[in-house]
């Protein structure tokens, strides 16, 4: 449709929450309305009233397994669990098959999005110990970052080449995302591990063979390269307290270092290894409440600057595998929202701060293009939520290609209602519209 208004709404944008009328024309936000708008001729209506608006989600980290691993998932499954989800735009990692590694293969992952995606999207270049010239030519204002592994968390994108990676911090001319775990570190924890078990390794052992000393070690080595080169470095899902230190506190301008957070280590401790099992098995892993609740703490006080997904689904086949076989990783975006907007309502943070951190911090650190606010002139990408109406997670209401959560009988008090993205309603009644498209996503550097 062309033009809508949506009615009585309580928008939430810029840190506060109030009532307003909005009205969308040809996929932008035209006006935002305190004092009601008047009807409009060939505008629908869409009554809000006791609903709250807010801006699409922004997730820096999903893996959406396209190409090569789609057993898994796709980006067409993916992007419409996150329309369901109320994340509007996506930033996909490089770790398919074949790896992202050439300016071809990007190239390729950009028409995969345009053919498939229901919501924005963009595409990280990968860097490996060997693609340097490659890496150099990406355009800033069209990809959203470059991705190293600093641990070999997947694949063989392990850079650990000290030349390559002193170059990468020198000469990279945009934002760098890095998965920080030691290698070293981590193997040496599963040797001593496989010499007490053998191939019955305990998943509870997850957090303490991928420990608090193989991220500090990794973040910390990433941070003072980034320090001693003037880069500009975004460090994923930090798990520990011990890696809060090397971030700084308060607003994220001005920074170029800066820190994300994903949901599950906002969520899940150690001792829900017991029920979960390999179900939480992710790379970093879960920690100690201690850890959980310093995570928490960060992202009221700015050192978290972002809250993501790292969204990266496995078949149940693959996830019931024992530990030492069963890869990491576990289906997000359908529920990052709601698990935020959960813990909103246990009071850890307020509503105007999920959408910060949501929403409007991912669209500042990346510097995306009219987006990630409701502001007149910007793209209208939407999310209403009732904030009580209660559901349950359930197979039959999941969306995901591979068909189980980690949140599977959570009972979560808030609800995402409609997704539009670029103007178009792509989810509403719980049902996506898988006709939708989303656009590559810019970028204003």
């Amino acid at each position: 449709m062309s033009s809508f208004i949506i009615r009585d709404a309580q928008v939430v944008n810029d840190g506060s929450t109030f009532p307003a009328d909005v009205l969308v024309r040809h996929g932008r936000i035209e006006r935002v309305a305190p004092e009601g708008i008047g009807s409009e001729r060939n505008a629908r209506d869409f009554d809000a009233k006791g609903r709250h608006l807010l801006p699409g989600a922004i997730d820096d980290q999903v893996h959406f397994r396209e190409p090569g691993l789609t057993h898994k998932d796709d980006i067409a499954h993916g992007s419409a669990a996150a329309a369901a989800g109320g994340i509007t735009s996506f930033m996909e990692m490089p770790n398919t098959d074949p790896q992202t590694l050439t300016q071809e293969l990007l190239a390729r992952k950009y028409a995969l999005g345009a053919a498939s995606s229901v919501v924005n999207y963009s595409f990280y270049m990968g860097v490996a110990n060997d693609n340097m010239a490659e890496v150099l030519r990406t355009d800033p204002k069209t990809v959203c970052g470059l991705k190293a592994f600093l641990g070999s968390s997947t694949g063989n994108m392990l850079v650990d080449d000290p030349v390559t990676l002193d170059r990468l911090f020198r000469e990279a001319h945009m934002l760098i995302a890095v998965h920080a775990e030691d290698e070293h570190t981590i193997r040496m924890n599963m040797h001593r591990a496989v010499e007490r078990w053998g191939e019955d390794i305990p998943v509870e052992q997850h957090p303490i063979i991928r420990s608090h000393e193989a991220c500090y070690r990794s973040s910390s080595h990433a941070v003072a390269l980034a320090k001693e080169h003037g880069t500009r470095l975004h460090v994923l899902h930090i798990s520990t307290a011990q890696e809060l230190e090397l971030f700084t506190p308060g607003p994220l301008e001005g920074k170029h270092i800066t820190a994300e957070a994903c949901v599950h280590h906002l969520w899940f401790t150690d001792a829900d290894y017991a029920a979960k099992g390999t179900a939480i098995k992710w790379n970093p892993a879960v920690k100690t409440v201690e850890d959980r609740d310093a995570i928490r703490r960060a992202v009221n006080d700015g050192r978290i600057d972002v809250v993501a997904t790292d969204h990266a689904p496995h078949t149940v086949d693959e996830k019931s595998r024992p530990y030492a076989k069963c890869p990491s990783g576990g289906p997000l975006v359908q529920h990052a929202l709601v698990a935020m907007l959960e813990m909103m309502h246990e009071g850890i943070f307020t509503l105007e701060q999920v959408v910060e951190k949501m929403c409007h911090a991912p669209s500042r650190l990346f510097a995306v293009e009219e987006r990630g606010y409701v502001r007149e002139g910007f793209h209208a990408d939407l999310v209403l939520v009732d904030l009580n109406a209660p559901w349950t997670v359930m197979k039959e209401n999941i969306l995901y290609k591979c068909g189980w959560s980690p949140f599977e009988g959570t009972r979560f008090r808030a609800r995402v209602l409609n997704t539009w993205v670029n103007g178009r309603l792509a989810y509403a009644d719980g049902k996506v519209d898988r006709t939708a498209r989303g656009e590559r996503l810019r970028f204003a550097r």
